[in-house]
C-alpha cells in the first residue's frame, strides 16, 4: 500500500509541476508499479479502460476530420459578422458558441479550434484578448461539464459507472444551463469597460465574407452527417447496449471512408501523448485500488462524513473542486471514482448507475479546473495558443478570472446538488 500511494505521489508531483512531459511519467508510473510487482501485468491491462480510450480515439478523429473543412472557423466568422462587430455581443456569442462545441465535442478540442479564431476577431476589433482567451478556456469547462463527452472527467465518471450520455444531459445539464448563465452575466459586466468598438473598427469585421473559411463544403457536409448519426448513438446506446466508444470509432471509420481522408493524416491528429496518460494514470490507479489503498480512503471519508450523505456529497464536490483546481482533473478523477463507489456501496446503494456522488464528482472536478491555469487541460491549451500569437497567458492572470468564477460555480453547483436531491 505504501510503496503504491508514494510512486503514484511522485508521479502526482511531476504532473502537477509539468517539469517532466505529463504521458511519460504517467507511463513511467505504470511501468514502475508493475515492474516492483504493486500489480501483474494482466491485472494491468484489465485496468485499462478501452471505452475512454476508444471514445477519445474516435471523436478526436473525427474532430480533426470537421475541423480540415474550415467549418468552425466559418461557425466563428458567421457568429462576429451577425453581431455586426458588436464586442459584447460577440462576447456573449463566443462563450455560448464555445459551451455548446464543447459539450458536443470535447473542450480542449473546442479550444484548439476557436481559441485561433478568436485571436483573430480581437484583433480586428481591438479589444483585449488575453480576457476573451481566459473566459473562453473557462467556459469550454463549464459547457464540458453537461455532457458524457465534453469533459475528459466525465467520460472517466461514464465508463466506470456504466453512466449513458442521457443520465449526464438529464443529472447536469440544468444546473450547467444556470452555472452558464450566471458566468456570461458576470463575464460581460466584468469586460463592460473594454468592450467599446469605434464604428470605422466595426466595419472590418462587417467586411469578412464566412463562406470563404469553407476549404471543402462538399466533406463538410458529409462529416456533419455522420456527427449527427454518432450523437443519435450516443443518446440510444443503452438501448442496443453499445459502448460510447465503439459508436465513436464507428462513426470515426464512416466518416474516413465517405470523406475520403488519409488515415494516416487523420490519424495524427489524435493527441497520442493524452492517450498513453490515460493508460498510464489507468495503470497507476488500479495499483493502488489492488493493495487497497481506495477502499482505505473510502473508511476513512465514511469515518469523517458517517452515514450523513448530504455532507459526504457536499464533501466530494468541494474537495475534488479543490484539488482539480491545484492539480489536474484527469488524475483526480481517475483516483476519486472508485472510491466514490465506495462510498455509495456503503450507503446501500449500488456502484453502477446514476447516483448524487457521481455528480457530486463530476461537478467538482469539472469546475474546478477553472481555478487555475494547470486546473484543466483545456486552461493549458489556451495558453499555448496565446502565446504561440503573441498572448502569453500567466499562472496570475489566470487565477484572477479563474478563482472568482469557480467559487461562483461551484455555489451554485453546491445548491442545485441539495436541491435537486436531497431537500426536495
Amino acid at each position: 500500500m505504501i510503496a503504491s500511494i508514494v510512486i503514484f505521489l511522485i508521479a502526482y508531483v511531476f504532473i502537477a509541476t509539468e517539469k517532466v512531459e505529463k504521458s511519460i511519467v504517467a507511463v513511467m508510473g505504470a511501468v514502475t508499479v508493475i515492474v516492483c510487482g504493486l500489480i501483474s501485468f494482466d491485472d494491468a491491462v484489465n485496468v485499462i479502460d478501452l471505452n475512454v480510450i476508444f471514445l477519445l480515439v474516435g471523436m478526436m478523429t473525427c474532430v480533426g476530420v470537421l475541423a480540415e473543412t474550415g467549418f468552425f472557423e466559418w461557425v466563428a466568422i458567421f457568429v462576429a459578422k451577425k453581431m455586426k462587430g458588436d464586442a459584447v455581443r460577440i462576447l456573449i456569442s463566443m462563450l455560448i458558441v464555445t459551451m455548446v462545441f464543447s459539450a458536443l465535442l470535447d473542450n480542449v478540442t473546442t479550444i484548439i479550434l476557436l481559441a485561433p479564431v478568436t485571436i483573430l476577431i480581437t484583433q480586428l476589433l481591438e479589444v483585449p484578448t488575453l480576457p476573451f482567451l481566459i473566459l473562453e478556456a473557462i467556459a469550454s469547462n463549464i459547457g464540458g461539464t453537461a455532457t458524457l463527452i465534453g469533459d475528459p472527467p466525465n467520460i472517466i465518471i461514464g465508463s466506470v459507472a456504466k453512466l449513458s450520455f442521457n443520465d449526464f444531459l438529464f443529472n447536469l445539464a440544468p444546473g450547467v444551463l444556470v452555472i452558464a448563465v450566471v458566468f456570461i452575466i458576470s463575464s460581460v459586466l466584468l469586460m463592460r469597460k473594454h468592450l467599446h468598438v469605434p464604428e470605422h473598427i466595426k466595419e472590418r469585421v462587417n467586411r469578412a465574407y464566412p463562406a470563404l473559411a469553407i476549404r471543402d463544403a462538399g466533406n463538410m457536409k458529409k462529416a456533419l452527417a455522420v456527427f449527427g448519426l454518432i450523437f443519435v448513438g450516443f443518446f440510444i446506446h443503452n438501448i442496443f447496449n453499445i459502448q460510447p466508444g465503439i459508436i465513436a470509432l464507428g462513426g470515426m471509420c464512416i466518416m474516413l471512408l465517405i470523406c475520403k481522408s488519409h488515415t494516416e493524416n487523420m490519424l495524427k491528429v489524435v493527441e497520442w501523448d493524452a492517450i498513453l496518460f490515460f493508460v498510464g494514470l489507468f495503470i497507476m490507479i488500479g495499483a493502488l485500488e489492488h493493495n487497497g489503498v481506495i477502499e482505505y480512503l473510502a473508511k476513512l471519508m465514511i469515518n469523517i462524513c458517517g452515514d450523513n450523505m448530504i455532507l459526504t456529497a457536499v464533501v466530494v464536490l468541494v474537495g475534488s473542486a479543490f484539488f482539480s483546481a491545484i492539480l489536474d482533473n484527469i488524475p483526480l478523477v481517475i483516483a476519486m471514482t472508485p472510491l466514490v463507489q465506495k462510498l455509495i456501496v456503503n450507503s446501500g446503494g449500488s456502484e453502477y448507475g446514476v447516483h448524487p456522488l457521481f455528480w457530486a464528482l463530476a461537478l467538482g472536478a469539472c469546475l474546478g479546473g477553472n481555478g487555475t491555469l494547470v486546473g484543466a487541460s483545456a486552461n493549458i491549451v489556451a495558453s499555448k495558443i496565446g502565446a504561440r500569437n503573441g498572448y502569453p497567458i500567466t499562472f496570475g492572470a489566470f487565477l484572477k478570472y479563474g478563482v472568482p468564477f469557480t467559487i461562483q460555480s461551484l455555489i451554485i453547483a453546491v445548491a442545485y446538488l441539495l436541491l435537486r436531491y436531497f431537500l426536495f
